[in-house]
This record gives C-alpha cells, sequence and structure tokens, in this order.
C-alpha cells in the first residue's frame, strides 16, 4: 500500500511518500518540504499569527493535493512542539481542518520519542541491545531509551535548536559569550534528564537522528547523503567540539554555503551543535552513530503494525490521522 505521513514541525511542512505493507521495508517514493518556520510565526501572546495560519493551510493543502495525485491510500498527517504550545492550537487546528479536510494529530513530546524509538529500533534490530536514542528538532529535544520496542524512558525536553536560537542569540553569529553562557545553562538544564538516564542502565548502542545530527556528522566527515543511508555515519564529541570553535564564528549566511547546511537551518545550527554536544557530556557519551530512520518512520511503522492491509480504524496512540479525499 502506499501510505503519505505529513510532518508539520517547527522549520517544515514535509511530506513523506512510501510503499509499505506490514512487515516490509517502507520503501521512500516521494519527499516534499515546505518552508514554513511556524514557530517563528507567534506572536507576543504565543499564538500562531493570522499570516502564519494563512501558510499553513495552504502548505496541508498542497501536500494533501500532492499525496492525492501519488496515490496515497492514507495520509497520516501530524504536528509536533510549535503547533503544540501555541495558545491558539485548537483554533489553527479547526481551520486546517475545515479548510483543508485534514486533522492534523498533535503528538505530545513522550510520543515523539516513543516514534522515533520505535524506526531506531527497527532499522538496528534485536542485536543493538539496549538502545539510547536522541533526536534534536526545532522545539524540543527527544530521548528514548530500552531494551523493547517501547522504550523504557521517553521524554522530551524544551531544547530544540530553534528554540535555543531565538531565546538566547541576539547577534549573528552569537559572540563567545553567548556560546559560553548557554552551554553553562545547557549543562545545568541537562543535569536532572541525565541522572535519569544514568539510573536505567548503560546503554549497549547510541543513535541520534534528525537533520540536525546528520547536518553535524556531515560536517565532521561524515559521507554525504549520495553515499545511500545504509553508509555508517557517526559523530565524535573531539569532532563536534572542533566544529563549534568553527561554526561559532561564522554567519548564518556563511554557514549555509557548507556543503549538507540546509540554508533554511543554518541560522540555528550553532544551537544544534551546542545542544548536542552538551547532551553527549552530561551522559558521558563519545560517539553516536547516525540513523536515518526518525520520527515519520516511527509513524509509518505503527500505522503498519495495526492494520491488515484494509483496516485503518486503529492508527495506534497517533489516534486518526488522516485526510478526506474530495
Amino acid at each position: 500500500m502506499r501510505l503519505g505521513v505529513l510532518d508539520v514541525g517547527s522549520n517544515t511542512v514535509h511530506l513523506l511518500v512510501v510503499d509499505a505493507h506490514r512487515g516490509a521495508h517502507p520503501t521512500p517514493m516521494s519527499s516534499e518540504k515546505t518552508v514554513l518556520r511556524l514557530a517563528e510565526q507567534l506572536n507576543s501572546d504565543g499564538e500562531v499569527t493570522k499570516a502564519g495560519a494563512d501558510q499553513l493551510v495552504r502548505a496541508v493543502a498542497a501536500a494533501k493535493s500532492s499525496a492525492k495525485k501519488l496515490g496515497c491510500e492514507d495520509l497520516m498527517a501530524f504536528a509536533t512542539s510549535a503547533v503544540r504550545e501555541a495558545s491558539n492550537s485548537p483554533d489553527v487546528l479547526e481551520r486546517v481542518r475545515k479548510e483543508t479536510g485534514v486533522d492534523l494529530e498533535v503528538l505530545s513530546g513522550e510520543d515523539e520519542a516513543r516514534f522515533t524509538f520505535l524506526a531506531v529500533r527497527r532499522w538496528y534490530g534485536w542485536s543493538a541491545g539496549r538502545l539510547l536514542c536522541l533526536d534534536i528538532g526545532g522545539g524540543s529535544l527527544e530521548i528514548g531509551m530500552g531494551v523493547d520496542e517501547e522504550p523504557e524512558l521517553a521524554f522530551s525536553v524544551p531544547l530544540g535548536a530553534g528554540r535555543l536560537t531565538r531565546s538566547r542569540f541576539r547577534k549573528d553569529p552569537p559572540g563567545r559569550t553567548a556560546v559560553r553562557e548557554t552551554t553553562e545553562w545547557l549543562a545545568d538544564q541537562l543535569s536532572p534528564v541525565a541522572r535519569k538516564i544514568k539510573r536505567a542502565g548503560e546503554p549497549d548502542r547510541v543513535v541520534a537522528t534528525s537533520k540536525t545530527f546528520r547536518t553535524l556528522a556531515r560536517l565532521t566527515g561524515a559521507a554525504p547523503s549520495s553515499a545511500g543511508p545504509r553508509a555508517r555515519r557517526v559523530l565524535t564529541d573531539a569532532g563536534l567540539r572542533q566544529l563549534i570553535a568553527f561554526i561559532s564564528r561564522m554567519s548564518a549566511n556563511d554557514l549555509a554555503e557548507l556543503e549538507g547546511v540546509s540554508p533554511s537551518r543554518a541560522h540555528q545550527l550553532v544551537a544544534g551543535a551546542l545542544v548536542a554536544e552538551a547532551t553527549m557530556r552530561a551522559l558521558s557519551l563519545t560517539q553516536l552513530e547516525i540513523c536515518p530512520w526518525a520520527l515519520r518512520e516511527g509513524v509509518i511503522l505503527r500505522r503498519l503494525d495495526h492494520t491488515n492491509g484494509t483496516d485503518r480504524s486503529d492508527t495506534g496512540r497517533t489516534g486518526q490521522h488522516g485526510a478526506r479525499w474530495s
């Protein structure tokens, strides 16, 4: 069956189309992104502005149209921290539903961690043992850990790359003082998180996923995307420290010129690197493996787990995703 998953994140609206059935490897057929930066379109009251909501409606409508043209039998649509935290989230969701026919499911931070963990577990398999999974998004850092497909620990902390850029950096580049103060602040924020994870036991494998970690790995020498998803990619603490010393002195425009850096995310690269480095330090990690599967694949896999190929009545804890094909 052909499935579409629509991810409304802090930075982009991303449609991923795959061919898959239960027990099979989801095969990507199409991927489309619209840069929206929804998290940056909140007013002083924490509401998505009218202009932001207008753009969101147009992006969702365009994605629905693309999914229909591509032959998707089902469109699973969800939103993460930007919509979740907006004070007018119910109104925005209702407007999207009325004007596009798409019901956006707002995932909790815990669910983001759970579905991402599922994707990573399926990618590496049972031989990976106890997995620790890290994911830096625009608004939050998700962490999952466990030996099964359902993590023992799954939680989210508000340490996303975009959030930190907006709240802590006033200049571009941010400057040494801002970098030092942010590093110290992150250590304080991550200390209780680290204690909780360490009490759960040592992981057998530590994995990172998301665009931020993939970009950092690429900038420290990992294989480019052209090498394919199965190329082994790692991010080391030493490489990351050297990278931060380099990129923290560069403007967003200059960062956007680096190979592997998306122009739409260049402005938050330094913050993302600082979150990654602080997390590795707090957890005493020297190396992370980069997994190509993340939240969207986890949502697809959970959907497949709860269908026999025809029954769409149960999509797991993600609820009733979807769109009315009209």
